[in-house]
């Protein structure tokens, strides 16, 4: 965790950061707080830097493309997720770095690795469905796309020629059950299915 003199030191130069100036600079920003919205002001803690977070979303938006309100929840869900990880991080080793006692430590790390658990699981689940949505996303390559097509399927084979005809059923003797006939393959792949009794 940041100390609180480094917390600090943090507002002051965030103080200090005057933005873009050229007009095409401001040009890009200015629509940061409609592309990244009401989460990118209440994910971004004091003493973190905000441009940072726009810029992971930004990165995120060009490999992915989304093209619809949903697919952009679930990049932005994504975008959380990873930017809370990279905190949790930092929070483990400020942790660490803290003299403190191991019955005291250790139930701080159980409760941050479960919260990081938490968060990649989430991450997981928005790509996932990210992915469902936009299936031609940043996992396929161009390459895949210029294999050549399938070679067409060979014409269907002839048909096997048909079994001789069975040779006549004896009549069934009186009080005896019929016999079931043999089971005939109908093909080398697989016995047929079907039973026929006479009646």
């Amino acid at each position: 965790m940041a100390t609180p003199a480094q917390i600090e030191a943090n507002r002051r130069n965030a103080l200090k950061s005057t933005g873009p100036t050229t007009p095409q600079g401001k040009a890009a920003v200015s629509m940061n707080s409609l592309r990244h919205g009401l989460r990118a002001r209440t994910v971004v803690l004091p003493g973190e830097n905000r441009e940072e977070f726009n810029r992971l979303c930004d990165d995120l938006e060009r490999e992915w493309k989304p093209e619809s309100r949903t697919a952009r929840f679930y990049l932005e869900q994504m975008a959380v997720s990873q930017w809370k990880l990279t905190r949790m991080e930092v929070a483990e080793a400020g942790i660490f770095k803290e003299t403190l006692s191991a019955k005291t430590q250790l139930p701080l790390l159980d409760r941050l690795w479960q919260a990081q658990h938490t968060l990649e699981r989430s991450y997981a689940r928005a790509q996932r469905e990210l992915e469902r949505l936009h299936p031609y996303g940043p996992r396929r390559t161009s390459a895949k796309f210029a294999q050549e097509e399938p070679a067409p399927q060979a014409a269907a084979k002839a048909p096997a020629p048909a079994a001789p005809p069975a040779a006549p059923k004896p009549s069934p003797v009186p009080g005896e059950f019929p016999r079931p006939e043999t089971v005939q393959r109908t093909s080398s792949a697989a016995p047929a299915a079907v039973l026929t009794f006479d009646f």
